[in-house]
């Protein structure tokens, strides 16, 4: 019994320890987050701060060597030339910090080994770029039965097969209606958002409305358009993929 006393006493010490550490670690990521988050605002020229995770643990051993793994950026809000507002996003891999501290400071250079970014237009704005103001997206009818596979924000993994209901303003057919629409990335730079119409879609949870064969070249070509990925803001204003939020 009285050696299992300081047996006991050196664990409560040891996790005592531990649990400090890891406090200490996450303080300092987390402070390192709204510095960055703050820096990245004002040299964006942002409303709003964006949301920052540097997706590292422990996170000290790598800010001392001055290399995090990963960042995660995200805006939301972001001021769009087309559509008016987009969300952009951002994922940095390999990022050395030797020259701009561990803190990023503002107009330090920053080396990064891979970056993607993403703009993410949710369904209200893209309907007013198109012209169709009841716009609502869903994904394909495979992934509204089958849970599995990976998804984005918006809960659609695929830009192939979308659901696009709204009511197309066409001189011959002005009802709501339901359609299949690819969405890709392309253009010249690979920084447009397409949108390509193929078919009439019907059924439950659908518009459930069929188009005559002969308005249907109208009503595809509604939702048949090309949104410019230029976005005002820098420096994700050139995303290597694009795609429709359901909000």
């Amino acid at each position: 019994m009285r050696m299992r006393k300081p047996l006991i006493a050196t664990i409560a010490a040891v996790c005592a320890l531990a649990l400090a550490a890891t406090g200490t670690d996450f303080g300092f990521a987390i402070f390192a987050e709204y510095r960055l988050s703050r820096t990245l605002r004002t040299e964006a020229n942002l409303s709003s701060d964006p949301s920052v995770a540097i997706l590292v643990f422990p996170f000290i051993p790598q800010a001392l060597r001055h290399r995090y793994k990963e960042i995660e950026i995200k805006a939301h809000g972001v001021d769009h030339a087309e559509t008016g507002k987009a969300t952009l996003e951002g994922t940095l891999h390999g990022i050395d910090v030797s020259r701009a501290s561990w803190l990023i400071r503002p107009e330090s250079p920053l080396r990064v080994d891979r970056l993607e970014s993403r703009i993410i237009i949710d369904s209200n704005h893209l309907g007013r770029f198109i012209g169709i103001n009841d716009l609502a997206v869903e994904p394909p009818p495979r992934e509204q039965n089958d849970a599995t596979g990976g998804t984005t924000e918006s809960g659609i993994s695929t830009g192939t097969g979308l659901l696009f209901t709204g009511t197309p303003k066409t001189g011959e057919f002005q009802h709501k209606v339901t359609v299949s629409v690819d969405v890709s990335v392309g253009g010249p730079d690979k920084t447009d958002l397409q949108l390509v119409a193929t078919s009439v879609v019907t059924g439950p949870g659908t518009a459930d409305r069929d188009v005559p064969e002969e308005q249907q070249a109208g009503v595809f070509a509604a939702f048949t358009k090309v949104v410019p990925g230029k976005s005002s803001r820098s420096p994700s204003n050139q995303p290597r993929s694009a795609h429709v939020d359901q909000m």
